[in-house]
């Protein structure tokens, strides 16, 4: 079964071959980081760890980059306004950032570079596109002639003709046409600045994915992701820059996940209309959000509710009690005659799931193919308990059932940390046995003990004994010694 991934460049599904098997090169679009992170950022965090996931699963070696933006205007401006140098604010939310995806068990990604540690091969970039002729520098500003990349547009669908009719010169910009975007933007006043060719500036946002993409992955790479609002101008404007200078396809796969809106709403800061990670975090397991993000086609919208996130928590809870159930199974009395099991169930799931993720990643599908086993290992358990027994070969299908769900689960999405499956409840609540007294310790600090009190060292002695006494070990100084013994 070919895996399939809708490609945003060609807008179709397509087979998905790697430039270089088993290897696979992906880049996602991280966070700016001058605030904390909300349920949009979760959403591709998510979508992403489970590609990735996934993607694995079927054996590629996949190396993942995911940047961090920590030189930008809203980091600089929320600097200023806490009176604080613009690297604090950065490594502040760069920190929340990690406690957000520890918390909802993203996995780190291979390399997380920043902006700020790639200066000289955003600079060198650069300067090769203005070498080549597709950048000009204007008063300290480097631009990208935009009319010189012919294919500009080719990856949001939008004409050259069409981009005009909304181009306009912002204030205090020297660009020759209205198309152009900024590559190196000089220094203002009180701004963070670097040393470069063309006087002291900053990268423009656009270029500083390219860089970082040519130097940890090359100059072409499997899949380039991001959220559906970066196609355009981000994503088209790292395509142009990259392949304007190498020549090469920039990305063989682009993909692009939808947004998380409120009432129909682009759930965002500007609009207030967010909810933190953290709020989640406070309210939920990790498992919900993860299982919420996960009942939608990545690249459909998901409008976030409270209500949506109480209803994805009772669907989990119907995928974790059919896993803790086992334990109620396993307990019933043997019942050769019951014949009915679950292998062929097992089989059905495990193919309906498979032929859902590797048709462009679609969990909606594969989390019914669960629910589907679910229902199947619901209904031999009733049965099976009106019956008064089970047979080993139906008990070891219920087993076999409830660990596939786990495994996926936890393997390709993420859920179930902390499940551990098909424990019986004695195991998970028998009692702790009795530690093996370590006895030559206790003979050592009895022996320091003793000379302690021949040195008049009472405080040294009495904090042995003292000490011994919390463990349960009573002592007892006798004309032949001193004695202990176990409480």
């Amino acid at each position: 079964m070919s895996l399939k991934i809708y490609n945003t460049l060609t807008g179709k599904k397509e087979e998905f071959v790697p430039i270089n098997p088993p290897d696979v090169k992906i880049y996602t679009c991280g966070v700016t980081v001058y605030d904390v992170n909300h349920v949009g950022h979760g959403r591709s965090l998510i979508v992403f760890d489970v590609i990735r996931r996934y993607l694995r699963h079927l054996g590629y070696n996949v190396k993942f980059v995911r940047n961090f933006t920590d030189v930008d205007d809203k980091i600089i401006n929320r600097a200023k306004r806490e009176c604080l140098p613009f690297t604090v604010i950065a490594d502040r939310y760069i920190k929340e950032y990690f406690q957000d995806a520890e918390n909802f068990r993203i996995e780190p990604a291979d390399v997380e570079p920043r902006v700020t540690t790639h200066i000289p091969d955003i600079i060198d970039f650069i300067q090769k596109l203005i070498e080549k002729g597709y950048a000009y520098e204007v008063e300290g500003d480097v631009y990208f002639s935009v009319r010189k990349f012919k294919d500009y547009g080719k990856l949001s669908k939008r004409s050259v003709d069409e981009l005009i009719a909304g181009a306009r010169v912002e204030p205090g910009e020297k660009k020759r046409d209205p198309l152009d975007f900024a590559l190196w933007k000089a220094s203002k006043a009180g701004e963070p600045a670097w040393d470069s060719p063309w006087g002291k500036g900053r990268p423009g946002w656009h270029t500083e994915c390219c860089a970082m993409i040519f130097k940890h992955l090359g100059e072409t790479i499997d899949i380039h992701g991001g959220g559906l609002d970066l196609i355009f101008p981000h994503h088209e404007n790292e395509l142009a820059q990259a392949e304007a200078l190498s020549e090469k396809p920039f990305a063989r796969y682009w993909v692009h996940n939808g947004l998380v809106t409120v009432r129909g709403q682009k759930m965002s800061k500007s609009l207030g209309n967010y909810i933190t990670l953290k709020e989640i975090y406070a309210r939920y397991e990790p498992d919900i959000l993860r299982l919420l993000v996960l009942s939608v086609h990545y690249r459909s919208p998901l409008d976030f509710s409270w209500e949506k996130m109480d209803e994805t928590k009772k669907a989990y809870e119907r995928l974790k009690t059919a896993i803790e159930d086992y334990d109620i199974v396993s307990k019933l009395p043997e019942n050769p005659e019951f014949e009915e099991h679950l292998y062929d169930a097992i089989a059905k799931a495990e193919q309906n799931f498979y032929a859902a993720m590797s048709d462009d990643f679609n969990t909606p599908e594969a989390l019914a193919a669960l629910f589907g086993l679910v229902r199947e290992m619901n209904i031999l358990k009733d049965k099976a308990v009106k019956k008064g027994g089970i047979s080993k070969k139906a008990l070891e299908s219920y087993k076999e059932a409830a660990e596939t769900i786990h495994n996926i689960g936890k393997d390709m999405f993420g859920l179930f940390d902390s499940l551990q499956p098909c424990i019986e409840v004695e195991e998970i609540k028998a009692e702790k046995k009795e530690e093996k007294i370590d006895e030559e310790l206790i003979e050592t600090l009895l022996e320091v003990r003793n000379i302690a009190r021949k040195q008049k060292q009472f405080e040294i002695a009495d904090l042995i004994r003292d000490k011994l006494a919390q463990q349960g070990i009573v002592i007892e100084d006798t004309p032949v010694g001193t004695k202990w013994k176990k409480k």
